[in-house]
């Protein structure tokens, strides 16, 4: 098995696209308080991790999430497609601030 050594400040982004594995990678290999996901987020917000219509609210949140774990100097793994390049920009300013 191959180890991936991370810092402990990291932000971590999964990107591809949905069904791909990045949930289940993220649960393997990283604790379950570092990982934002933009599902289980649309879960609790819209009451389906597959919908699409609360995406605003999700992404508002987990650009607070990562800015305020950023902060906190903590692991953090975003598990969404992040597959835009300008949305990975700015979360990478968060955790490069």
């Amino acid at each position: 098995m191959r180890v991936i050594d991370v810092p402990p400040a990291a932000l971590v982004m999964l990107i591809g696209p949905a069904g791909a594995g990045k949930s289940t990678f993220a649960a393997r290999h990283f604790p379950a308080d570092a990982i934002v996901s933009s599902d289980r987020l649309r879960q609790l917000m819209a009451g389906d991790d597959s919908s699409q219509q609360a995406n605003d609210d999700v992404f508002g949140s987990i650009h607070q999430d990562v800015a305020e774990r950023a902060r906190a100097g903590l692991l953090t793994v975003i598990d969404a497609t992040n597959t835009r390049g300008p949305e990975r920009t700015e979360l990478g300013w968060h955790a490069h601030r």
